[in-house]
């Protein structure tokens, strides 16, 4: 007959080795790994968590203090939410978490997001892509919950430069065409919803194709750079000033009425004359812009391009008349 006694020994020792080794493979994982027992402290905290937050696993076993790691001001980590959620009463763990979106996988059992952490221990921000698991034990209890780290930071920068390099002009720095177009088109609908009025100027750089021939192209982006410049210190929060194209910019004036597109236009007109950027074109002393302004209040049948066109036939006008000044049309609305 077998042993029966030493079977029950053997099952247990079988156990004990099979823990030991999963937390050493957790304990050397590449991947920043911490797990929390059922009442929400540190169970283990792996060497490539110590590196990712400066905070050695010392300070932080048996403790719940571990959301110090990653936030200066207490919210719990993506591990908490999972516990609370999982447990049959919370522990008054809150269910949101600022800045992030967790969802669920596929099979409804793991909670992932990604989030922006304070990181107070080395003092660098750094944007983290999580993952939290649940363990059960023998009786489908929650014995533990498993969070994993990856830093995504330079993904997640490369991303938000090649998003501002879609919606930003190279050369000035300012909103491009497209950012222009869908911006003009958004405020258009808000101002016809709140029945407030929408202004546009239409600002061209005067003779620039002479200032460019005489100057050279380096000069002549120097001097669009400049003009962006004046063009842009001129603007409230909720304006935006596109470069349109060539040296042409477009500036859009939410809730602004005629009178006010105006004297923002005389605004800039002066400080891109304050430049003082010589010209030497035959009686131009220094650079100077031409401004068409318009102005309509958005209804049933309306479109942002009669809002364009307005403002390019000011600013038409504007040229004709001879540079340097700015041009309003008779009626303030398209």
């Amino acid at each position: 007959m077998p042993d029966t006694h030493a079977s029950m020994h053997a099952a247990p020792a079988a156990y004990a080795a099979s823990h030991d080794f999963a937390v050493k493979m957790m304990e050397m994982l590449v991947v920043p790994t911490f797990v929390l027992d059922a009442h929400g402290k540190i169970m283990i905290w792996n060497r490539a968590c110590e590196q990712l937050t400066g905070v050695p696993a010392a300070e932080v076993l048996g403790g719940d203090q571990h959301w110090r790691c990653f936030y200066a001001q207490q919210r719990p980590t993506l591990a908490d939410l999972l516990l609370a959620d999982l447990l049959p009463t919370g522990r008054g763990t809150p269910h949101t978490l600022p800045g992030q979106r967790p969802c669920r996988s596929s099979t409804g059992e793991n909670l992932c997001a990604e989030n922006w952490c304070d990181m107070p221990r080395t003092g660098r921000r750094r944007y983290l892509a999580v993952d939290a698991s649940p363990i059960y034990g023998k009786h489908g209890e929650i014995i533990a919950v498993v969070e994993t780290l990856r830093d995504i930071t330079d993904e997640k920068r490369a991303q938000a430069a090649l998003e501002r390099l879609a919606m930003h002009d190279g050369l000035t720095g300012l909103a491009n065409r497209r950012c222009f177009d869908d911006t003009l088109q958004a405020e258009w609908q808000r101002a016809q919803r709140q029945q407030l009025p929408l202004s546009l100027l239409m600002v061209d750089v005067d003779n620039f194709k002479q200032y460019n021939d005489n100057h050279g192209h380096m000069k002549g982006d120097d001097c669009l750079r400049k003009v962006a410049g004046a063009v842009a210190s001129e603007m409230r929060s909720n304006d935006l000033v596109a470069r349109y194209g060539g040296e042409e910019f477009a500036v859009i004036l939410p809730n602004q009425s005629l009178k006010g597109a105006a004297i923002v236009a005389e605004r800039i007109r002066h400080r891109v004359e304050r430049l003082q950027l010589p010209s030497e074109h035959a009686g131009q002393l220094c650079v100077t812009v031409s401004i068409g302004a318009a102005t309509a209040l958005p209804g049933p049948g309306t479109e942002p391009a009669q809002l364009i066109h307005t403002a390019d036939s000011a600013l038409y006008r504007a040229k004709h008349l001879g540079r340097n000044r700015i041009s309003v049309p008779e009626v303030a609305s398209c």
